[in-house]
């Protein structure tokens, strides 16, 4: 059997999920571009392991930039549809963007 005669001989229901679809992952996700600007991507630990990380993103020009935010749930809690930091790394990770995120769909 070959692999698509396999693929389609699955039941509907054992398809794969999306990732960050179901909302039980470990992060809140702050979209800062759209990952179709970028060709690859490298994630960057920033401060302690675990807590907020770096989406960095590498256009087709070879140059890097931001493409995401990750703050750990632990770190930090939705509120009214508002991304409220509990951590102080947290917090400026927010300054910096800006203004506080509110919730859209899929983002976090």
């Amino acid at each position: 059997m070959s692999p698509t005669e396999r693929a389609k001989a699955q039941p509907e229901w054992r398809k794969r999920k999306k990732p960050g679809t179901k909302g039980e992952g470990d992060y809140f996700r702050i979209v800062v571009r759209p990952k179709e600007e970028f060709a690859t991507f490298r994630y960057h630990d920033v401060g302690k392991p675990g807590g907020i990380q770096r989406l960095a993103g590498k256009r087709q020009s070879g140059s890097w930039d931001t493409q995401a935010w990750l703050i750990g749930k632990d770190e930090a809690h939705v509120e009214n549809g508002k991304l409220i930091p509990d951590t102080d790394e947290a917090r400026k990770v927010l300054e910096q963007l800006g203004s506080t995120p509110e919730h859209s769909e899929g983002i976090f």
